[in-house]
């Protein structure tokens, strides 16, 4: 098996096994600031990546402010960036997606899980 076998949106939505712990009254309230909080970190990371790439590639003098300004991406490298964008949003939305498998999984009623949504 090699790096291109692997699924990467799925393999993100994996999981530890066990009850996952929360910490706040409310649920959902938890699962937003999760997610907030795991954009917030990779934005971080982010920026500080592409000011170090644009630092350095400017003072080397192998692109200005300017030629990255004009950029046009090929339509090869927006389909990529495109599949990028989406195995991210699966890694923000994993705590969502893994809190409705844990539903579906259940053998509960729809009047257990409504009972249960509604006395949140």
């Amino acid at each position: 098996m090699n790096s291109n076998d692997i699924d990467k949106i799925e393999l993100s939505g994996t999981k530890a096994k066990g009850q996952r712990p929360w910490f706040l009254q409310d649920k959902q309230t938890e699962q937003v600031l999760s997610i907030a909080m795991a954009l917030a970190t990779e934005l971080a990371v982010t920026r500080e990546r592409l000011a170090t790439l644009e630092a350095v590639l400017q003072q080397q003098h192998i692109l200005t402010a300017d030629a990255i300004e004009a950029y046009r991406p090929s339509s090869a490298e927006v389909a990529k960036r495109s599949e990028a964008i989406q195995q991210y949003w699966a890694q923000i939305l994993r705590v969502v997606q893994q809190d409705k498998e844990a539903l579906s999984a259940g053998d509960k009623s729809m009047e257990q899980l409504q009972a249960e949504l509604t006395s949140r």
